[in-house]
C-alpha cells in the first residue's frame, strides 16, 4: 500500500474529512471531527490507528510490525509499520476497526447525520 491507496481508502469511508492539523506533512482522518487515522506524507513509513485497548496489547503481541502508538496515547493507539511485513488486509481492517471504533463513540445525532449524507 502506498500513500494514494492509504488516502484513497481512508477518504472512500461514510463521513471522513482529512486535515493538517499539526505540521504540513502529517495527514489526519476524521470522522465526525474526532481522529481515527493519521501518517507523515512524506515518509508514510507508519501510520498510527485507534484500537480498544486490550485489542492493541494483543495485536502488538502477535505482529511485530504492530507497535504502541508513536506520539499518540499507547493505551488506545496502535502504529502499523508499512515496510510490508503486515498484509494489505489486515491493515485494511484496523484502518476500518479505528474508523468503526471512533464512529461508534460519536453522539448518535452526528452518526445519523454522518449516515444520511452519505445516502
Amino acid at each position: 500500500m502506498n500513500i494514494e491507496e492509504f488516502r484513497d481508502f481512508c477518504i472512500a469511508m461514510r463521513g471522513v474529512t482529512e486535515k493538517f492539523p499539526f505540521d504540513e506533512n502529517t495527514l489526519v482522518f476524521y470522522v465526525g471531527g474526532k481522529m481515527f487515522c493519521l501518517t507523515d506524507i512524506n515518509a508514510f513509513d507508519f501510520i498510527n490507528v485507534k484500537c480498544d485497548p486490550g485489542k492493541a496489547i494483543e495485536l502488538r503481541e502477535q505482529h511485530p510490525g504492530v507497535l504502541p502508538g508513536y506520539h499518540m496515547n499507547k493505551k488506545h493507539w496502535n502504529s502499523l509499520l508499512m515496510d510490508g511485513s503486515l498484509p494489505i488486509d489486515l491493515v485494511r481492517k484496523w484502518i476500518r476497526d479505528s474508523y468503526e471504533l471512533v464512529f461508534a463513540g460519536l453522539p448518535k445525532k452526528v452518526q445519523q447525520e454522518l449516515t444520511e449524507f452519505q445516502s
